[in-house]
C-alpha cells in the first residue's frame, strides 16, 4: 500500500516478545518495515482495551485491512467508514481458520486460494469480495505455497482497496457459494504436544 501512494494512519501489529538467549524484545517484521518507512505504529496487548480503542478512534481511518492478524473485537472492525477487510489463505468458505494452507496440503487439494472478505462476528464467514485461485503443484511444502500465495495476496489486497476506493464491491454472501451437499472444510490451528 505505501508503495501504491495510499495514506497508512497506523500499522497496528504484535508487541514485540523476548527471544534469544539475552531475551531481548524481537520486532514482528511488520514493526520493522512500519519504522523502516516512518509509519505510525500500536502494539496493543488488549485490542479491547479502551484507551487503544480510542486512539484508533482518533485516527477516523476510511478502512481498515487485516492480513495474520488475531481476532480482532467488534468496536475495532466497525470504527472505519468504509469497513474492515481481511485477506485469507483459501478459497472461502472452503478451510475457514487459522491453518488453511497446512490443511489444504494434508487434504491433498490440487488448488487453494485466496480471498478477501467484509470482517463479521464469526470468524470467516464474512461476505466475500474476492478471490483468487492459486495452484498446489505436487510435493510443494506448506512454506513454499505460502509463499506463492503471499504474492498473489499482495495483489489482492490492491484490487481490493481500489474497488473500495471507487465504489465497485459487490460482495458475495458465502451461502452462495455453497452447492447443495458440498461440505465445508474447515482448518483449525495445531495445537503443539509437548511431552512431560
Amino acid at each position: 500500500m505505501v508503495k501504491n501512494g495510499y495514506t497508512i494512519s497506523a500499522v497496528i501489529t504484535a508487541p514485540g516478545k523476548p527471544a534469544g538467549r539475552g531475551l531481548k524484545i524481537k520486532e514482528s517484521p511488520v514493526k520493522i518495515y512500519a519504522d523502516e518507512k516512518g509509519l505510525k505504529t500500536m502494539q496493543p496487548v488488549k485490542l479491547n482495551d479502551p484507551e487503544f480503542l480510542n486512539n484508533v478512534k482518533l485516527l477516523n481511518p476510511d478502512l481498515m485491512i487485516v492480513v495474520a492478524f488475531r481476532m480482532m473485537p467488534e468496536a475495532l472492525w466497525q470504527m472505519p467508514k468504509q469497513g474492515t477487510f481481511n485477506l485469507h489463505g483459501s478459497l472461502l468458505p472452503q478451510y475457514r481458520g487459522a491453518a488453511p494452507i497446512n490443511r489444504a496440503i494434508m487434504n491433498g487439494e490440487t488448488e487453494t486460494g485466496v480471498t478477501t472478505f467484509f470482517l463479521k462476528q464469526e470468524i470467516d464467514t464474512g461476505d466475500i469480495i474476492f478471490r483468487e485461485k492459486v495452484e498446489i503443484t505436487p510435493d510443494e511444502t506448506a512454506g513454499e505455497l505460502h509463499d506463492a500465495m503471499m504474492l498473489e495476496g499482495a495483489k489482492l489486497v490492491l484490487r481490493t482497496v481500489q474497488a473500495i476506493e471507487s465504489n465497485k464491491v459487490s460482495a458475495i454472501h458465502q451461502s452462495d457459494l455453497i452447492h447443495d451437499g458440498e461440505t465445508i472444510k474447515m482448518a483449525p490451528k495445531f495445537i503443539r504436544m509437548t511431552a512431560k
